[in-house]
């Protein structure tokens, strides 16, 4: 399908995808260029992750150094996102723009200060645990989530502070619902599906949905096939989701975040060399199909079906724009 496609389902609206996974491997470019597939379909922002888990400082800051870097030497086609008037001028310029997010706040290794320095450097949004407990937060898969910390509450404080938005997604129930109740601004799922419509315990349920929507923040949807279904990522499994959230927590507060990882044989053998965090009983197995940036123009086509133009205009990018522009700094 054509690029124009989203652009008309959304009368020219703000095409975001909250969360890309490259390679994590410093001075590895050989995979950015397939941000080119996101151009093409009409996508005008891409959150790129920069780290995960147990990875470091280290790891994070040399992956920023490295996105960084490729971004600013391709400026006629990408740029760096650092304000939420920069996201429309991107939009304005044809250009692709890119800001980052960090999945634990393991990253921090327990500095605080770490958190206006990832900000400074393009980090957005931060989630507490990635699957399993850390120093600040508690994790889905744990057996007992014994929520934030002192420390975690500390770290949300302070992402408040800077402008850095407050995610749930990997953190467990009790952790998530502390989060949303502690944070003096809008939090985020920011790629989680409802675990009604498939109960995986990577997904959430209906009042943790409702509660992150009742304080103004947007549940990002995520196309792997794993937490849709039995591995399924077709177009109609997909849009069941979006429109169960949509009847949920309404037009203001659902938004899209796809997950796509685009070194996929990388993941699958992280899966199975990190089964503590990714257990194969829980689906964690080689083969896990993910929705690419090149199917939604066929899932906006399916959903335009039954919602105008205004609500897609939400759904795929103008609810994440609203966060970006009550929360960033």
């Amino acid at each position: 399908m054509s690029a124009p496609v989203l652009k008309t389902l959304t009368n020219g609206g703000l095409i975001w995808d909250n969360h890309a996974c490259m390679p994590l491997r410093p001075d590895d470019y050989s995979f950015l260029p397939q941000l080119d597939k996101c151009r093409a379909v009409g996508i005008d922002v891409v959150t790129l992750n920069v780290g995960f888990g147990e990875q470091k400082i280290k790891d994070h800051i040399s992956m920023l150094a490295t996105f960084r870097r490729w971004v600013k030497e391709h400026a006629d086609k990408y740029v760096l996102i650092d304000t939420a008037a920069d996201l429309l001028e991107a939009k304005a310029q044809h250009r692709l723009g890119i800001c980052f997010d960090i999945e634990g706040m393991t990253a921090l290794e327990g500095r605080i200060e770490m958190v206006s320095l990832y900000y400074d450097l393009g980090v957005r949004w931060m989630l507490g645990a990635y699957n399993i407990a850390n120093d600040a937060a508690g994790g889905c898969l744990d057996q007992e989530d014994k929520g934030l910390t002192p420390f975690g509450r500390a770290v949300v404080a302070e992402m408040n502070r800077v402008g850095m938005v407050v995610c749930g997604t990997h953190t467990g129930y009790r952790t998530a619902r502390e989060m949303i109740d502690l944070s003096s601004q809008p939090t985020i799922f920011s790629h989680s599906n409802p675990r009604a419509v498939w109960d995986h315990p990577r997904n959430i349920p209906d009042d943790l949905m409702k509660a992150c929507a009742a304080r103004g923040g947007v549940v990002g949807l995520n196309g792997i096939g794993l937490f849709l279904g039995a591995n399924d990522t077709r177009t109609d499994t997909f849009v069941r989701h979006v429109e169960y959230a949509l009847d949920l927590v309404g037009e203001d507060h659902v938004g899209i975040a796809l997950d796509y990882v685009f070194d996929q044989d990388e993941t699958h053998a992280y899966f199975l060399a990190n089964p503590e965090a990714f257990p194969p009983s829980l689906g964690f197995v080689d083969g896990i199909t993910m929705i690419p940036p090149s199917q939604l123009p066929e899932i906006g086509e399916a959903l335009s079906a039954r919602y105008s133009s205004g609500t897609l205009a939400k759904l795929f990018g103008g609810n994440h724009l609203r966060i970006a522009q009550q929360v960033w700094r």
